[in-house]
């Protein structure tokens, strides 16, 4: 999509099967991650300028900040797909538009790519280990464990603090049989400010309407279709539509800035993910009781659709 590349955000979705994993990396782009699937994830985190690993729990709903640098690794211990997906900026990624990884072990691991002497003189090996350290693992990004690998186990305390469910959160707008807002940012959930951008979970009810709204920031959102179906309006430059879009669960959607977004759900309702990428997102409504309409232009309105017939009457 070149307008990922011309807008500075990216995306990625990873499905580890029963026992996958994916092997320890860190990546060119900060980005939030979103359990799309699963109940028993794990990811080992080692977060920039630190040296320890942290080891959380992640089930469905749970979003996680990753910040540009962070080494981690994903594991589903779990007997069904893990599916998580990742929403992130590239403003200073090698490619624009695009998460690249840097792999530390396996087929292209950053270590296996030194010369021997210089990694058996680093870590102190002689050649046999030099090659079983580089050599043993020939997996690319995503390998499968054996059942009875031990991994490290989660810790509870530190994933209630740096993972968030989403899906428990109170939001921010709630209608009866229509829907809800849910909008993360560094004051419900201070860990996300580390990646500078914020989250917004939209759950519409069977054929039910988010009305038309723009964000006042000049900012890009980025948006996921998680479940169910419906259709998505944009509204951007002179008055053009420039989306009008069935979308389903996968889909992918960019919001440039201040383009105006409206979404409708089908029979079956519609969630969705985003992220924003600003700390702070402020937003206009053009409809609804919050709406620019009711609360700043009624009177211009209304002369502005009077001003024709008060021209005929005063001619006449």
């Amino acid at each position: 999509m070149p307008v990922l590349a011309s807008t500075n955000v990216g995306a990625g979705r990873l499905v580890l099967k029963p026992q996958g994993f994916a092997l320890p990396h860190y990546a060119d782009s900060s980005k939030v991650a979103y359990v799309i699937q699963g109940t028993d994830g794990v990811v080992g985190t080692v977060l920039p300028n630190t040296e320890k690993e942290v080891v959380l729990k992640l089930k469905q709903g749970d979003i996680i900040p990753v910040p540009i640098g962070t080494i981690s690794w994903w594991y589903n211990e779990g007997g069904s797909d893990l599916i998580v997906v990742f929403l992130g900026e590239t403003s200073n990624a090698h490619v624009p538009g695009q998460f690249t990884y840097f792999l530390l072990t396996g087929g292209q691991g950053i270590i296996g790519s030194f010369s021997n002497e210089l990694t058996s003189k680093v870590y102190n090996l002689n050649k046999d280990e030099v090659n079983k350290l580089t050599k043993s693992q020939t997996g690319l990004l995503l390998v499968k464990l054996e059942k009875d690998q031990p991994m490290p186990k989660p810790t509870m305390d530190l994933t209630k603090k740096l993972v968030l469910d989403i899906d428990v959160a109170k939001p921010g707008i709630e209608v009866q049989n229509g829907g809800s807002i849910t909008t993360i940012t560094e004051s419900e959930f201070h860990f996300i400010g580390d990646v500078g951008l914020s989250v917004i979970k939209v759950k519409l009810e069977s054929n039910t309407i988010k009305a038309p709204s723009y964000l006042v920031n000049p900012l890009v959102q980025l948006i996921y279709i998680a479940r169910g179906y419906g259709k998505i309006e944009i509204v951007g430059l002179n008055g053009k539509r420039v989306s009008d879009t069935q979308v389903k669960p996968g889909h992918l959607i960019v919001v440039p800035k201040f383009f105006v977004i409206a979404q409708i759900a089908g029979e079956e309702g519609m969630e969705s993910y985003s992220i924003v990428t600003t700390t702070k997102p402020l937003s206009e409504e053009l409809a609804g009781m919050a709406s620019i309409w009711i609360s700043a232009l009624p009177h211009v309105l209304f002369v502005r659709a009077l001003q024709p017939f008060l021209k005929y009457l005063c001619a006449s």
